[in-house]
């Protein structure tokens, strides 16, 4: 079978499956299914309990959703608190909120350097797994590698099956440790092997944080500013944890309660994660970004940006979704506190960079958006983490393609901490329930079906 045969045949059963798999969706109203589990307020379907994170945006009044200014707790502690706590003290607060998370209280300074040594002391990735693993299968998504990475960690782990807590926390640790070297050598493998660069290979250094580690690993020369780090840091202390509502969290939760291992169920929240209605948001903003800036001469122009957030939201302009990326969120709705700080630190890094101009091209969009919504929507948004978390990295000089997967290495120990909980306190396997809408149907003998592959006259 030649190649164009083989294809028609696939485009006719891709055409027989969409056709069978279609659902009619009067049937969602009839049945009164929650989509998304969402209720029909916009608010999440209550499916569980969580002591780690909350996610406030709103409150609700008489059934309807009142917007209010965003909140973001770890552990049930502000993390504005948090951030001003450890930025206060000039050190990083990464590992600060790993400890958090997964212990539930905040280290005392001995607390804290004893963890960072343990973290340094399991960094190194075993024996072989670099060039077995990484070298020897690289990936052109960093993501699918970072997926596969953890999921072979199963194969070098003696214990790997053992789901006491003892055991999930020293595996916690571990991928909290090593993700960050996964990622940096998927990188340099994809970088090598499918953009033909040199290839580089730097071990991780014990006294660096993970967040000046990560960019020690990714760079050619190893070089970073202090101010990189800190604001690489802030990101990922941004990222490490959203509550148990969010997809990549529920993933955890849902796989976790099978009894299945620790590394299928992070592997799993990874794969969730790389969807661009979740972590891989940033990317399609930096993507919108570049048709924006593409298509305005001005970029202080306001009636121009307006004209065309105007035309992607009538699905005239860049992808057609219809959506302006980065703006609004399923929770926030009058701000998004990590996006505020963000913003904060983005302007000092862009001032130092020599892009104020463009910073203010994405101060534009979001005021301008939000007006938007607002008039013609009725709508009160604001400006999600993803929108100005690419353009953090970008300053950096992060490629695109690590955008995701440190988003990614921020998030283990959230994800990890929601595993323990579901561990500890929901043995209840997760089951929801499907309503099957399809009409009976007789089975029919081999000699009376038509066949699908080759039409009949």
């Amino acid at each position: 079978m030649d190649v164009n045969t083989y294809l028609d045949k696939i485009d006719n059963l891709a055409n027989l499956s969409k056709e069978n798999s279609f659902i009619e969706q009067e049937y969602y109203n009839i049945y009164d299914v929650k989509r998304g589990l969402r209720n029909n307020n916009g608010t999440g379907v209550l499916v569980g309990l969580t002591k780690i994170g909350e996610v406030c945006g709103y409150v609700v009044e008489d059934g309807k959703k009142i917007p209010v200014d965003g909140k973001l707790y770890y552990r049930g502690i502000d993390v504005k608190e948090i951030v001003d706590g450890f930025q206060k003290d000039h050190r990083f607060g990464f590992e600060e909120v790993c400890f958090l998370l997964l212990f539930g209280v905040l280290p005392s300074s001995q607390d804290l350097q004893e963890f960072k040594e343990l973290i340094s002391e399991v960094r190194k990735l075993p024996y072989g797994f670099v060039e077995d693993m990484i070298l020897k299968a690289p990936s052109k998504d960093i993501m699918n590698k970072l997926m596969r990475s953890i999921l072979v960690s199963y194969s070098y782990d003696k214990n790997p099956d053992d789901t006491s807590v003892k055991n999930v926390l020293r595996q916690s640790i571990e991928l909290t440790a090593r993700v960050p070297s996964m990622l940096a050598y998927g990188y340099q493998a994809k970088s090598h092997y499918y953009d033909y660069n040199s290839l580089y290979i730097h071990a991780p250094q014990p006294e660096l944080s993970i967040a000046e580690n990560i960019l020690y690993m990714i760079r050619p020369d190893n070089a970073y500013t202090a101010k990189e780090a800190e604001l690489l840091d802030l990101a990922m202390v941004l990222h490490a944890e959203h509550g148990g509502g969010n997809n990549s969290a529920f993933a955890t939760h849902v796989v976790t309660s099978t009894g299945t291992d620790t590394y299928s169920a992070i592997a799993a929240a990874v794969g969730s994660l790389k969807g661009p209605k979740h972590g891989g948001a940033n990317i399609k903003v930096m993507q919108m970004m570049d048709y924006i800036k593409a298509n305005l001469k001005d970029w202080q122009d306001t009636n121009n940006i307006r004209n065309i957030l105007e035309k992607i939201l009538r699905k005239e302009a860049f992808d057609g979704s219809g959506l302006i990326y980065g703006m609004g969120h399923a929770i926030y709705t009058k701000s998004d506190p990590r996006a505020q700080l963000l913003r904060e630190k983005a302007k000092e890094l862009a001032l130092e960079k020599n892009r104020i101009e463009e910073y203010n091209l994405y101060r534009n969009i979001e005021k301008i958006s939000i007006d938007i919504f607002r008039e013609q929507r009725n709508r009160v948004i604001a400006a999600n983490v993803d929108f100005y978390s690419g353009f953090v990295y970008d300053m950096l000089n992060i490629p695109r393609e690590l955008y995701t997967p440190i988003f990614a290495a921020a998030r283990i120990p959230g994800w990890c901490a929601h595993r323990i909980e579901q561990l500890v306190s929901e043995p209840k396997i997760i089951r929801p329930a499907y309503k099957n809408v399809s009409a009976k149907a007789q089975y029919v003998p081999m000699n009376k079906r038509k066949n699908i592959f080759t039409k009949e006259k």
